[in-house]
């Protein structure tokens, strides 16, 4: 990302707490838990598991369930944000209509203090840390977000390590954050070992038409597997990053993360507010949810469909390496039976779904070969319904958008068009 943001780290009142959580709770019950990229196909379920869900479903004024978050308190002098974060329902708390509502108020009615003096402004933050992390899956929120110079709302996540390793080592994955100068785009971004702060790995969607996303809700996701993480509104995808994207540095992100919620006030990267920012101002939440990586394929084979319908099929179901893999009527035969492995391969005919060459190009077209274990052999299928290399950081693809028998499939820069969406075991 461009733009001079720093890190989004812990509070520092916060941050021996929340390590001593980390190291009294053990994570026990989650962190143990096997992704399901990881598990066996014999194990793992044709749809997506959920595994955290809150509706923010109760009476109006009840605080969040301490069940599922914590509430942290304190100010953050590391971004140089205004507000304090205050505990229980004072700044989160259910409207009663299904919505969690986040409100930062121009107020101190406590007298609390902050790094540059008496607060100006109170706000809450949210997190899970301690009660529940995963590693890989679909995680997605649905919010409406505020207006007004100096709103700094967020979605995102940290590594549950942090306790151990520390800031950016731990990694941090930001799924959503919008400021407030920019009402009509929101940011994605990676920190991790050497790419952290103003030089986090990330990008921008930008709603068309001159659209804000304050003016209605959108699901901000991400969809996360070895080695990938894709970043999508609304279910269109507008950016993945793999290992390649990190320069060499450490991939940090093969491991449990914990989500956090808040709203933020002032900072390094969105300015202060000013006579223009209208308090209070609300982050509201219409839900979040995780689930396991949906969309495989069941271990007894099933078909992948895609443009017109159609379905992925081996050419004259010939198993002989470097076969065509094409778009054909779907006909219920074994060329058209997919399976995934518990390493990532996509496999019919007992051969895997195989990039020729191992190329990155676009218009690399795929094929039949012997599984071999290499990254032309890997893939990642996405809650967006794409089906990614990650080596070469590209989508499966129909030529040509051509939905006639017989077109063959290839690799091609992800664009979210209909000729790169698929169905799987559809």
């Amino acid at each position: 990302m461009d733009s001079p943001r720093l890190s989004r780290r812990l509070l520092r009142s916060v941050l021996p707490a929340l390590a001593l959580a980390l190291a009294t709770a053990g994570l026990a019950g989650t962190e143990g838990t096997a992704p399901a990229d990881a598990a066996p196909m014999s194990q793992a379920a044709a749809t997506a598991t959920t595994t955290f869900s809150d509706e923010f479903d109760g009476a109006a004024g009840s605080a969040v369930d301490g069940s599922k978050w914590q509430i942290e308190t304190g100010d953050n002098v590391n971004n140089h944000e205004r507000q304090y974060y205050t505990s229980g329902n004072k700044n989160a708390a259910l409207d009663g209509q299904g919505h969690l509502v986040i409100t930062a108020r121009k107020e101190n009615p406590a007298n609390y203090q902050c790094w540059y003096g008496t607060c100006q402004y109170t706000s809450a933050r949210l997190n899970t840390s301690g009660k529940f992390t995963q590693a890989y899956g679909h995680v997605e929120a649905r919010m409406k977000i505020p207006r007004g110079q100096g709103m700094w709302p967020a979605f995102w996540m940290l590594g549950s390590d942090i306790g151990q390793v520390g800031w950016p080592n731990s990694g941090e994955i930001d799924i959503m954050e919008n400021v407030g100068f920019e009402p009509s785009t929101v940011h994605g971004t990676l920190h991790g070992p050497g790419y952290s702060g103003s030089g986090g790995i990330g990008a921008g969607y930008t709603l068309p038409n001159g659209q804000a996303f304050a003016d209605a809700f959108h699901t901000f996701a991400v969809d996360w597997a070895p080695d990938s993480i894709t970043w999508s509104v609304d279910g269109n995808v507008y950016q993945r990053r793999t290992p390649a994207d990190t320069n060499g540095n450490a991939w940090a992100f093969n491991k449990p993360f914990f989500l956090i919620l808040n709203l933020a006030v002032g900072g390094y990267w969105p300015g202060d507010p000013d006579g223009s920012t209208a308090f209070p101002s609300q982050l509201v939440v219409d839900h979040v949810r995780v689930t396991t990586n949906d969309s495989q394929p069941p271990a007894t084979g099933g078909r992948i469909t895609g443009l017109a319908g159609k379905c992925v099929d081996v050419a004259a179901a010939n198993t002989a390496n470097g076969t065509p893999v094409q778009l054909y009527d779907c006909n219920g035969t074994d060329a058209q039976k997919w399976t995934v492995g518990a390493d990532g391969t996509i496999r019919a005919l007992g051969k895997c779904l195989d990039v020729a060459s191992g190329g990155t190009a676009d218009g690399t077209k795929v094929q039949l070969w012997d599984c071999n274990g290499t990254a032309a052999q890997k893939w990642a299928v996405s809650g967006a319904r794409d089906i990614v290399n990650p080596q070469a950081n590209k989508c499966l693809d129909v030529t040509g958008n051509n939905s006639a028998n017989g077109t063959p499939l290839q690799i091609w820069t992800c664009a979210g068009t209909a000729n790169q969406k698929w169905t799987v075991n559809g």
